[in-house]
């Protein structure tokens, strides 16, 4: 489990997170109808390494992209194409991460395309709440499932669903640690957070189903009902009274 012990690391991980805050900062006004997902995943690769950083994910387990570009029904790992055009009324989640002095960072977000229905945009604020929920949690003695529980009864409050197949996860010298934090669950379970632990909190959700299935590719992870699904994600430190949001 990793944990933060000198002021040190503790700065080494904040310069990382802001890489990728620059990042979405960098490619957020590309995101517009006509634009393909490959051309956003290439600026999102210049932008990494020319503020000094490593794409975390290209590479990763053979994914072939820095960034994760998923739209529409896509949950998760939408592979960046240029045949992928995002049109008006689109939704689009995008996932990176940057390795710097040793420590990864990892964050998502999901963005309009144009005008879109009331109901997607429903669905981006609900995530980002549920982030937020999540996030507020994460503070020293409280347990990993208070983090997931926060998350699930923010989603089932607006009548959505919390994605189980995949989670969020310790993160640190690696891009992906113990332990891993679910969407959802009962309050009071699994590991107690200690102060400077580092997390990569991140809840999908569903407009209709939960269920999903992944694509002959390996990696594409669609609804199973076609219907939308949205994606937050910031990695974060656990603080004494409050977490500190690093990317």
């Amino acid at each position: 489990m990793a944990i933060l012990r000198t002021a040190e690391d503790v700065e080494k991980i904040r310069f990382s997170g802001s890489i990728l805050k620059k990042v979405f900062a960098g490619i957020e006004h590309l995101i517009r109808p006509g634009i393909s997902t490959s051309d956003i995943d290439a600026e999102a690769e210049r932008l990494i390494l020319e503020l000094g950083g490593e794409p975390a994910f290209k590479g990763y387990r053979g994914f072939p992209a820095t960034i994760c570009a998923s739209v529409n029904e896509v949950v998760v790992h939408g592979i960046p194409d240029k045949s992928t055009i995002l049109e008006e009324g689109d939704i689009i989640g995008v996932d990176a991460g940057v390795r710097k002095n040793g420590y990864y960072t990892d964050a998502a977000r999901t963005y309009a395309v144009g005008k879109i229905s009331p109901e997607a945009e429903e669905l981006i604020r609900v995530t980002s709440e549920c982030l937020s929920a999540g996030i507020e949690k994460a503070v020293l003695g409280n347990r990993v499932s208070d983090i997931s529980n926060a998350i699930q009864r923010r989603a089932e409050k607006a009548g959505m669903k919390e994605v189980r197949m995949f989670v969020g996860h310790g993160i640190g010298k690696q891009l992906h640690e113990a332990p891993e934090v679910p969407n959802w669950g009962e309050k009071g379970r699994g590991p107690v957070l200690k102060e400077g632990m580092l997390l990569a909190i991140e809840p999908m959700i569903n407009l209709g189903t939960r269920d999903i299935k992944v694509l002959s590719d390996g990696w594409t992870a669609v609804t199973k009902d076609g219907m939308l699904s949205a994606h937050f994600e910031d990695t974060v430190i656990v603080g004494k009274e409050r977490a500190e949001r690093l990317t």
